[in-house]
C-alpha cells in the first residue's frame, strides 16, 4: 500500500453524516468546502490533504470544489439537509446527501 492509499482508507473511515446544525459553527469560522454532486468526496479530500495545488486549483476554476458562501448556509439553513463530511484540517469538506428519486 502506498501513503496515498493509507490516507484514502483513513479518510474514508473518517466521513461521516452531519446535518446543517452540526456543520454551521465550521462555516462562521469559514472552513467549509462543498464537494459538487458526483464527485469522489474522499478523492476531493485526499487532494487537498496531499497539497495537489494544481488539481485542486483545477476543481475551484471548474467550480467543482468551492468555499462555502453565505448564500449556501441561508439555502442549507432553509432546507435542512444533510451532508456527508470529511474533515482535513481546518477544511470540512462537505457533499450534499442527494435524495434518491422514487422509481415509481
Amino acid at each position: 500500500m502506498t501513503p496515498s492509499d493509507i490516507l484514502r482508507a483513513k479518510l474514508n473511515l473518517e466521513t461521516a453524516q452531519l446535518a446543517w446544525p452540526e456543520l454551521e459553527r465550521h462555516f462562521a469560522r469559514g472552513d467549509v468546502i462543498k464537494v459538487a454532486p458526483g464527485m469522489d468526496l474522499v478523492n476531493a479530500a485526499l487532494h487537498v490533504a496531499e497539497n495537489n495545488a494544481a488539481t485542486v486549483q483545477t476543481w475551484l476554476t471548474e467550480g467543482r470544489i468551492a468555499r462555502a458562501e453565505l448564500s449556501d448556509a441561508e439555502d442549507w439553513h432553509a432546507r435542512q439537509p444533510m451532508f456527508w463530511a470529511v474533515v482535513v484540517a481546518p477544511w470540512v469538506l462537505v457533499q450534499e446527501v442527494l435524495k434518491e428519486l422514487d422509481s415509481e
